[in-house]
């Protein structure tokens, strides 16, 4: 090495060409510092999504609670349909003793047509007619009784059969069987039963005209439907 090439070295000490590499080297270890490395970067935390474990007496309560709810449900259910078969009993109890003797009241009504078709057979002016005394006949044995006039008889007669009558329609009534005529009245086919029809100038058309055999109603129930005869509709 020359002379100057020495006295250049000894004017430039050595620190002026270590002091770079120093200070690359002092930022290099800064970054690396501020900046954490890939590997020495935080795992993202995960989320615990275990449920929490319960413990045996929880888990009892838990299952005793279900039981209590579902055994409360099936006892209302049980508590209403006990309600409405009791209405329902009492309903069909009550109709069982009404119309219990349906068919026996029916039976009956056909023994009060047979009375009112002898009541009807004896006119009224029949009934009304006077008995003159003086024509009763006396026997000639004075302790024998006065024999009656045949008038005599036949207005007993009306008045027994009357007296039947009223005792079985009144016998009928404590069943709640009760009849109706229903002359006036509009054709109703579930009440009355049509016989015949005619037409009769200034009657509505429609209407019931003549009650041959009266009905009867148990309760509100039809027993028997009225034989009528129907005003017919003679507009074309």
């Amino acid at each position: 090495m020359s002379a100057f090439a020495r006295q250049l070295v000894r004017s430039h000490p050595a620190r002026t060409l270590v002091r770079p590499r120093f200070n690359a080297i002092r930022n290099y270890s800064e970054t690396k510092a501020g900046q954490p490395s890939e590997s020495e970067s935080p795992a993202p935390q995960q989320q615990d999504t275990q449920p929490e474990s319960l413990s045996p007496e929880a888990e009892k309560l838990k299952t005793k609670e279900a039981e209590v709810v579902d055994l409360t449900g099936r006892l209302r259910y049980l508590q209403a349909d006990f309600l409405n078969l009791q209405r329902n009993s009492a309903r069909e109890k009550e109709q069982t003793r009404d119309f219990a003797i349906s068919r026996f009241a029916s039976d009956l009504l056909e023994t009060v047509d047979v009375l009112s078709l002898a009541l009807k057979s004896v006119p009224a002016n029949a009934l009304s007619s006077s008995v003159p005394s003086e024509s009763s006949q006396i026997s000639e044995n004075a302790s024998e009784p006065i024999s009656k006039t045949p008038l005599a008889y036949l207005q007993e007669l009306h008045t027994g059969v009357e007296m039947t009558q009223r005792q079985l329609l009144q016998t009928l009534f404590k069943y709640h069987v009760k009849p109706f005529d229903p002359t006036g009245d509009k054709f109703d086919p579930n009440r009355h039963e049509a016989l015949y029809q005619a037409p009769i100038p200034g009657k509505e058309p429609g209407t019931v005209l003549e009650c041959q055999k009266s009905g009867y109603m148990i309760k509100d129930r039809v027993l028997r439907a009225a034989q009528v005869g129907v005003v017919q509709d003679t507009s074309p």
